[in-house]
């Protein structure tokens, strides 16, 4: 991602870290803070509904606290 215009170049590409669990209070996958219906889309999706997963992640982080339990 280019820092000075926080544009993602395409192809957009997966926020994946390979860490795939679901946390059950909010639904979002513990690894890439993404939903079960983003991640189904994803492979098909276009750039637009990517970099709009993407703009979504930062926010979604602040909101989490995972248990280190899990």
């Amino acid at each position: 991602m280019s820092e000075a215009t926080n544009i993602i170049p395409s192809p957009v590409p997966s926020p994946c870290v390979s860490l795939c669990k679901m946390d059950t209070e909010r639904r979002y996958c513990m690894g890439c803070l993404r939903t079960i219906p983003e991640i189904i889309a994803w492979s098909k999706a276009d750039d637009d509904f990517k970099r709009g997963v993407w703009a979504e992640l930062p926010q979604r982080r602040l909101t989490v606290h995972f248990d280190e339990e899990e």
